[in-house]
């Protein structure tokens, strides 16, 4: 009798184990989906508000396509390529273009130095106020260069988010900036690509926006 008695006692110590694995392995599939379900949500992109003001770092003509794409997209916006604190009255989300063209520093009265100055200024106000920035660089790989990857270097750690034509990213700069910042990039092969993301980021204006539009001149 000792034998049976022994195998039994074997039997159930094994059915003791497995429901420990068992119960252990649902865990582990609990705690990835949990896992899962978090990074999902961290994914998600995130939404912007309107009115938005548009302005440039570094004078680029790159500027005006923004102008355009917000247009296109049936935002409402401003443009400002010499922006101030002033400018950010009744404002929801800045966005920045980078891109620097020393013709375009000129033809505004500026220099590298004042530029940098005004642009950080205007994101510390923008701080202030709670008011997200949107990083945009629409020049491509043409829109590359020691002067504007100042600028790109300076500025896009402070974006909360970021569309950027892919040729201009060939050497990765965007992909560190962001990823050493937990910067959302959103990578288009043309200008004219970036329209759908740039009006994906926005939330549709409420009632409560078209009302504070009233007091903007």
């Amino acid at each position: 009798m000792a034998e049976p008695i022994r195998e039994e006692m074997g039997m159930v110590q094994v059915i003791k184990k497995m429901k420990k694995i068992s119960l252990i392995l649902i865990l582990l599939f609990l705690f990835s989906m949990s896992m899962f379900a978090r990074q999902e949500k961290d994914e998600e992109p995130l939404l912007f508000e309107q009115p938005l003001l548009i302005t440039s770092a570094g004078q680029s003509a790159d500027v005006h396509l923004a102008s355009v794409l917000a247009k296109k997209a049936e935002l409402t916006s401003i443009l400002s390529k010499v922006a101030t604190s002033e400018d950010l009255e009744n404002i929801k989300t800045l966005v920045l273009v980078i891109g620097a063209s020393l013709k375009g520093l000129g033809a505004a009265g500026l220099d590298v130095a004042k530029e940098k100055k005004r642009v950080n200024l205007l994101i510390e106000e923008a701080q202030k106020k709670n008011i997200p920035l949107l990083c945009l660089h629409l020049g491509g790989e043409a829109r590359r260069g020691q002067l504007s990857d100042e600028f790109i270097s300076t500025f896009f750690p402070y974006a909360k988010m970021a569309i950027v034509v892919k040729s201009g990213n060939k050497d990765g700069i965007f992909t560190r900036i962001c990823y050493e910042n937990n910067i959302p990039l959103i990578e288009v092969e043309k200008t004219i690509d970036a329209l759908e993301p740039f009006k994906q980021a926005f939330k549709s204006i409420s009632q409560d926006g078209i009302d504070c539009l009233d007091n903007i001149e």
